[in-house]
């Protein structure tokens, strides 16, 4: 049985960001970065599933990013993980989903996985393409969104969350690539004897340019910080005070009735 878990190192979002010069990104040297919180679901599923299935199983991490991408691909490491796979890119952001699941299909291509998870979506982009763009270039069955899953001889029964708090319950065979949704499990703290054998497990650095990611479909030219408004007005009591209130609001600023 073998595993792949793509991981992102993200931005902590608790940050205050600054536009980089070319105002297309931001200013990366006072900003601490993390692993991105649907990715350590899956990284918990894996390495869950491992304990299920017994030592036969094997989980490769893979992350793509700058050098630093190294100390999130160890975090994972140390839950768990058995080997990890750095691909070099010291401008990841650069790349838009259909590159990203290009390079990392490259990667699995010729490895035989079995199974592939990997968050629901970043909290920095936040596009939820990867996954399934992996799935269809691997030509591997696709369940997102997923908060429940059980595995057995091959067989993947899920649970997807879906609208209004509902749940669908789906059944497809492996190689299949699962994106893991908040709340599917409870990600392990890494202790210290494991961060230790972490350092000293395999980690293999890879260049993006060996994957061939192709050309980018979309392309960020610039970004900007939301505009200041002003703070909104709560209109309060029955409807129809409620609809008078609002008409001569909208009477007194556009002259529309």
């Amino acid at each position: 049985m073998k595993i792949l878990v793509c991981i992102k190192q993200v931005p902590d979002l608790e940050t205050r960001f600054k536009l980089n010069a070319a105002g297309d990104w931001f200013e990366e040297a006072d900003v601490a970065f993390r692993m991105n919180e649907y990715d350590e679901f899956a990284v918990e599923e894996a390495v869950a599933l491992k304990g299920k299935l017994g030592a036969e199983t094997d989980v490769t991490i893979l992350s793509i990013g700058p050098d630093r991408v190294k100390e999130t691909i160890k975090k994972a490491l140390a839950m768990g993980a058995d080997r990890g796979a750095h691909i070099q890119d010291d401008e990841p952001h650069r790349k838009d989903p259909a590159q990203v699941a290009a390079m990392i299909a490259a990667y699995a291509k010729e490895k035989e996985f079995d199974l592939v998870f990997m968050g629901l979506q970043s909290q920095d982009r936040g596009s939820a393409q990867v996954g399934p763009l992996v799935a269809l270039n691997l030509g591997f069955n696709l369940v997102t969104t997923v908060v429940g899953f059980e595995y057995d001889s091959g067989q993947v029964t899920a649970r997807r969350e879906l609208e209004g708090g509902l749940k669908a319950v789906v059944k497809t065979r492996a190689p299949a690539v699962i994106t893991c949704q908040l709340g599917l499990n409870k990600p392990r703290y890494p202790t210290l004897p494991n961060i230790m054998k972490a350092k000293k497990k395999e980690l293999l650095t890879i260049p993006a340019a060996d994957l061939a990611p192709g050309d980018a479909l979309n392309i960020v030219e610039r970004a900007a910080p939301p505009e200041r408004k002003g703070a909104g007005v709560v209109l309060e009591g029955d409807a129809a005070e409620v609809a008078d209130k609002l008409i001569g609001m909208i009477r007194e600023k556009t002259g529309l009735i």
